[in-house]
């Protein structure tokens, strides 16, 4: 039962902060719109020529996880060559290719500028 109200308790929180944050926005906007403001301004980041683009949010997450997977590969397989423990190997594998393929994304994303 405990848990049970755990999750209620977690999913009406998530709920009520999407909500207030997109009440807010929305106010906001409002207030902005009222006020004789641009409404280019609500565009940030959309252009062609942004910095932010979605397509380099996906390719960085997905390569966020072929690190994570490629780390769980080699922690289980040098645990199963014995050469370190199992305690800390598989966190240490973990974060150790995930870095490294952030740093591959940057990388690649320094020379497509």
């Amino acid at each position: 039962m405990g848990v049970l109200v755990a999750f209620i308790a977690f999913f009406a929180m998530v709920f009520g902060i999407v909500y207030l944050f997109y009440t807010t926005r929305n106010k906001e906007r409002m207030a902005l719109i009222e006020k004789g403001a641009d409404a280019s301004l609500f565009n940030v980041g959309k252009e062609a020529g942004s910095s932010y683009s979605w397509n380099k949010f996906t390719l960085k997450m997905g390569m966020l996880a072929i690190g994570i997977g490629l780390g769980i590969i080699a922690a289980a397989i040098l645990a199963e060559a014995g050469v370190l423990e199992e305690g800390a190997l598989y966190p240490a594998m973990i974060f150790l290719f995930g870095g490294v393929s952030l740093v591959v994304f940057y990388l690649i994303d320094r020379k497509s500028k």
